[in-house]
This record gives structure tokens, sequence and C-alpha cells, in this order.
């Protein structure tokens, strides 16, 4: 039976040991936010432990800085026989009277485990509306262009 997805959300503060030190938060540590935020969307979908399997398709698109608001979003946008892509955005808010601004975008692959940490089955997607679909296409073609990447590289090593 097909599921929904639902958006995580969280907020944090940018604080000093989180930034170089021009004051723009370390890209890892932004990373390692979108991670969590991305498992935590994953185990509440598929109501199973998580890893991370892959990260695709990352863009920094404007610094965040000491100071800055963050707010994280997170979505799974597909689904697999056992993993998921979660699709994850990260706003910043700097004022009050400023809507947030769109900073940084990946697709995190999460694959689902059972009690004895092997592979498990996850529901099938519920996609209903056309923001859903365009979410759900992008992240296919993300899958497929991995596969076909695991693909060469495996054959690589042959």
């Amino acid at each position: 039976m097909s599921k929904k997805a639902e958006v995580i959300t969280d907020w944090t503060f940018v604080f000093p040991n989180d930034a170089n030190p021009y004051g723009a938060m370390f890209g890892g540590k932004v990373l390692a936010i979108m991670d969590t935020i991305a498992a935590i969307a994953a185990i509440r979908y598929s109501g199973r432990t998580v890893s991370t399997a892959a990260v695709e398709a990352v863009e920094f698109k404007l610094p965040i800085v000491v100071g800055d608001r963050i707010q994280t979003c997170a979505k799974v946008v597909w689904t697999g026989r056992t993993s998921m892509i979660v699709k994850v955005d990260v706003y910043r808010d700097r004022r009050a009277e400023e809507a947030p601004t769109h900073c940084t975008s990946a697709h995190f692959t999460m694959v689902a485990f059972d009690d004895d940490r092997r592979p498990t089955g996850v529901p099938p997607l519920l996609v209903e509306t056309d923001e859903e679909k365009t979410d759900q296409q992008l992240a296919e073609l993300i899958h497929q262009q991995a596969v076909t990447r695991r693909k060469k590289s495996d054959e690589g090593r042959a």
C-alpha cells in the first residue's frame, strides 16, 4: 500500500564554531545537518533504521554565515525496493522582515534495514501533486545516473 511522505523541518543557528575564519559556514557542517534530517525523514517514512548510501546533486547556491538561522526541510521524494531518495533544502533566515532564502539542496539515498541490519522493503511512495511528481521525476533521474555510474565503476574493476 502506498504511503504519503511528510515534510520534516528543523531550525538551528549558525555559531562561530560552525564557520571558517571568514564567517562562512563549513560545507561539511551543512551536509551533516542535512544528512541528519534526511535520516529522520526516511525513518519517519519507512518506520525502519536507515543508513546513508549516497549524496547526489549537492548545490551550494548562497553562503550561510555566523548569525544566520537556518531552516532545513526534508521529504522522501522517491522509493525503490529498499531505498529512498530524500530531497533536502536549506534556507537562511537573517531578519524577521525578510523571507527565508534558499541556499543549498541535495538528494540523499537512504537504505532501510531490518533488525538484523539487512536491507528491507519500504512502502511505495504516494505521489499526488504536480510538485511531488516533478520531485519524483528528478529523483528517478538521479537514481538512474547513480546506477549507471556504479555499473561503469564495477566494469572498471573487473
